[in-house]
């Protein structure tokens, strides 16, 4: 993603164009991760954005973001960085505010100093945004063959959004069991979405607890899929369940196993849809 990709082009039924700050995807990001692009990446150019901006105004103008825009931009910026854990000390929130903040600071005479305190305030950021960047493209979580980005099912998605996020800024041992931790919340939250007593309740059963993964998805499974195949399917299912509870409860969990019980439980979520087509 690139900072351009913040801007939307709109015609005005003369064949003339203006390149507008895409108020909708700022806004959108301030609740939640871009629906393709990891946050790392997307804050990564949000950031070169905004820096690029602020270091126009302080060196003789040529930015086309107003007060109020850069407002909403660096609010998108803040809540990303908040999602990723990244250290966000931007100590203005305008240009206006910004101009007032390098007076304060001995710099109205000259771009230079303006450029210098800029980059003491953005540089570490960019550091640990693109860090993340490489992070994630080295052990990049799975991802469904399907089309489509998500499943579709809101508590899952909710889940899978949030293990995505976990696992992108995993550094140490009790981030990985955090990891183990979600993956579980994920199969839980595909055992209170597939289950329903009304079609998988046997007479005479009682109805077994969401937290009762494995007998629920079991059933969910031996219901969806009668055929040789759903012994493979439930042994799968069972594997993926395990292993999550491996890394929620493991003393030292390491980023790879906490990646196989990502990719595992996702992948089973993906598959469970897919039994849910007609």
């Amino acid at each position: 993603m690139l900072p351009d990709d913040f801007y939307d082009q709109s015609e005005d039924g003369w064949g003339n164009y203006a390149r507008r700050l895409d108020l909708d995807m700022l806004h959108d990001l301030r609740s939640g991760p871009h629906a393709t692009v990891p946050d790392a990446e997307v804050g990564s150019a949000l950031a070169h954005l905004v820096h690029d901006q602020f270091t126009a105004a302080g060196t003789g103008g040529g930015h086309d973001l107003d007060d109020g825009e850069m407002r909403e931009a660096l609010t998108a910026l803040r809540a990303i960085c908040d999602r990723l854990a990244v250290a966000y000390g931007v100590p203005f929130r305008d240009f206006t505010t910004f101009r007032a903040y390098w007076l304060r600071k001995g710099a109205s005479g000259s771009w230079q100093a303006r450029r210098s305190l800029l980059a003491e305030i953005f540089d570490p950021m960019h550091d640990r945004l693109e860090a993340l960047q490489q992070q994630s493209l080295a052990a990049t979580l799975a991802t469904p063959i399907t089309a489509q980005p998500q499943t579709g099912w809101l508590a899952v998605d909710h889940e899978i959004a949030e293990l995505r996020r976990q696992f992108l800024k995993a550094t140490t041992p009790q981030d990985y069991n955090a990891v183990g931790l979600v993956c579980v919340r994920l199969t839980e939250a595909l055992s209170g979405t597939v289950y329903d007593p009304a079609k998988h309740l046997r007479t005479g059963e009682s109805e077994p607890p969401i937290a009762n993964t494995k007998q629920r998805l079991d059933r969910y499974i031996e219901d969806s899929e009668p055929g040789p195949d759903q012994a493979s399917l439930r042994r799968l299912a069972r594997a993926a369940i395990e292993y999550a509870q491996h890394v929620k409860h493991s003393g030292a969990p390491s980023r790879r196993e906490a990646g196989i019980a990502a990719d595992a439980t996702l992948l089973l979520a993906n598959i469970l849809r897919r039994l849910a087509e007609p």
